[in-house]
């Protein structure tokens, strides 16, 4: 990361700023010893991912959860890439319109942040400049209700808005509903409450590190810990908080329980030392499995939200050249989304999947989502 931004109260800046740089000393330490948390990643790289574990900790263990937030929001690393964005509010439904400078795509992005359902702020909005301004489209990014104050189905609800008011500005076939970790977990939800609603399906579904199970699945979940900005509990609080009295349950509450054949294609990304990389597997083993229309691509060095590296990491930056190719693919004037080196499940008709094996869909049987669930 080259820049740091500062923000909220004088002590919880502080306090950022000691823990970036008690990890950054300790970080360039190890490396100078040769012992490096991943093989392919730099100090700078290594030093982001501790230092977001950190805060994400630190947050979770206070006992005010908006002092939480300030707490993640008091120090933000951004890479040096320039994003040409205005910004402009709505009050209803209340959110923010990312408009690129230059328009280039027919598309409207419909996108639901991150941050585990919890945590909004700067780096959300960062992370909407980022894809306005690589795809050419506008972008409205509405601030949901969050938790713990606000349990399901207040998110579902949310979106459902923020998709009625983007209706109102064009036609659903040049709508593309994208989501980051929780907001990934949104997106597929909002596609579900959109089938019961009797409402247009949107031209794509992108999921960016989607979090498609709130329960305890996959051995990632707990075992890519070391390597991740998030870890295994905090998914598991985030699901908690979600659904506190355990009223809709998890089955109601997770994507991969559902049935996406013949609602929109879906595209997926995901990093190989992520947390959740392995309930994105099995969501999209599972979908193929069901005829639906998936991809997936996974970098296997890459971390969780790995895409706002952008320019810093050529993985971050193949994945947002392939974000922008689905969209233009499926609502706008571009070639179909083919298979690329990154894929691992491709299946469906309007996905162009010629040159890629599909052995991981038919060896669903080792995956049974009720077994797990």
């Amino acid at each position: 990361m080259s820049k740091i931004k500062f923000s909220g109260p004088f002590s919880l800046r502080l306090s950022s700023f000691l823990a970036i740089n008690k990890i950054a000393l300790a970080t360039y330490a190890r490396h100078a010893l040769g012992r490096r948390l991943e093989r392919t990643w730099d100090a700078h790289f290594e030093i982001g991912i501790r230092f977001w574990r950190h805060q994400f900790t630190k947050a979770l263990a206070m006992d005010d959860i908006d002092k939480g937030r300030a707490l993640f929001d008091s120090l933000q690393t951004e890479t040096d890439d320039h994003y040409a964005v205005r910004r402009s509010t709505s009050d209803s439904p209340k959110g923010v319109w990312h408009h690129p400078e230059t328009r280039s795509s027919a598309a409207t992005l419909l996108y639901l942040h991150g941050g585990g359902y919890t945590f909004h702020g700067a780096v959300s909005h960062r992370y909407a400049d980022m894809l306005a301004h690589h795809s050419g489209a506008p972008l409205f990014a509405p601030d949901y209700r969050l938790t713990p104050e606000h349990p399901h189905p207040a998110q579902s609800d949310d979106a459902f808005a923020a998709w009625q008011y983007l209706r109102e500005t064009g036609p659903a076939k040049q709508i593309v509903v994208i989501g980051d970790s929780a907001g990934g977990h949104m997106a597929l939800s909002l596609l579900q409450r959109l089938k019961i609603e009797g409402e247009p399906q949107p031209a794509l579904c992108i999921g960016l590190c989607p979090w498609t199970d709130i329960g305890d699945r996959g051995a990632s979940l707990h075992g890519n810990d070391s390597y991740d900005l998030v870890q295994g509990w905090m998914a598991l609080r985030f699901g908690e908080w979600l659904d506190p009295k355990g009223t809709f349950g998890r089955l109601a509450l997770s994507p991969i329980a559902y049935d996406y054949n013949g609602l929109t294609p879906i595209y997926l990304q995901a990093g190989g030392r992520e947390i959740l990389r392995d309930m994105i597997r099995d969501f999209a083993r599972a979908q193929a499995a069901k005829g639906a229309d998936i991809l997936l691509d996974l970098w296997p060095d890459m971390a969780h939200n790995f895409q706002a590296l952008d320019s810093t990491r050529q993985s971050s930056t193949e994945a947002l050249q392939r974000i922008c190719a689905a969209v233009e693919a499926f609502a706008g004037a571009g070639p179909s989304m083919t298979a690329g080196p990154a894929t691992e499940v491709c299946h469906g008709a309007t996905f162009s999947c010629a040159d890629h094996t599909e052995a991981d869909a038919k060896t669903i049987g080792q995956f049974a989502v009720q077994s797990s669930l």
